[in-house]
């Protein structure tokens, strides 16, 4: 299986129908899924999910990209993310899901920076946004660690699960990630 982007722990990796099981542990369950627009999962949703993303990456202009977060030290999955090209002049969202059992051990902030590899340097992106609810401060503080810069509010522009809800919005762009944050994430 090819790695596409690796650092010291973790390495990221196209997902394959095998992992829907994995996907699926975290994808159903509540806390994992709070602050997201789907879930928690049936099977099925985590089963089509999987199978959406690899129709999606044979695409001839491929616009997502979903990988597997992977640890190193045992090849276990911990988590996957995703990077939507939302404009084709150069401009990404990324978003990141990790097993509610490794959360706290710096696997999310390590898989953005190496997904931010991956769009500045093989997609050659400009510019790229990742949404956060704001009560989801644990989301919030990897943005922020991995230097992306707080853009504003957007109030009550997601209707999710019965109520509206306001995102934050947080971006990089080309230019500072090659100035500063380069360096702060391959320290990872």
């Amino acid at each position: 299986m090819e790695i596409l982007e690796e650092n010291k722990v973790l390495y990221l990796r196209e997902v394959t129908q095998d992992d829907w099981s994995l996907l699926h542990e975290y994808a159903s369950n509540e806390d994992v899924c709070k602050f997201q627009p789907w879930g928690p999962n049936t099977e099925e949703d985590s089963k089509f999910f999987i199978a959406q993303a690899i129709r999606d990456r044979n695409k001839r202009h491929r616009s997502r990209f979903v990988f597997a977060i992977v640890l190193k030290e045992n090849n276990q999955v911990v988590g996957n993310i995703e990077m939507n090209i939302t404009d084709w002049d150069g401009v990404g969202e990324i978003g990141f899901v990790i097993h509610h059992g490794h959360w706290g051990n710096g696997y999310a902030k390590q898989a953005v920076c190496l997904m931010l590899k991956h769009s500045f340097d093989k997609c050659e992106l400009h510019r790229v946004a990742a949404v956060s609810d704001p009560n989801n401060l644990a989301s919030i503080r990897v943005l922020e660690r991995v230097g992306m810069i707080k853009e504003g509010v957007l109030r009550k522009d997601l209707y999710i699960k019965g109520h509206w809800r306001d995102s934050i919005v947080f971006s990089l762009l080309k230019d500072e990630w090659d100035d500063k944050q380069r360096k702060a994430c391959d320290s990872n």
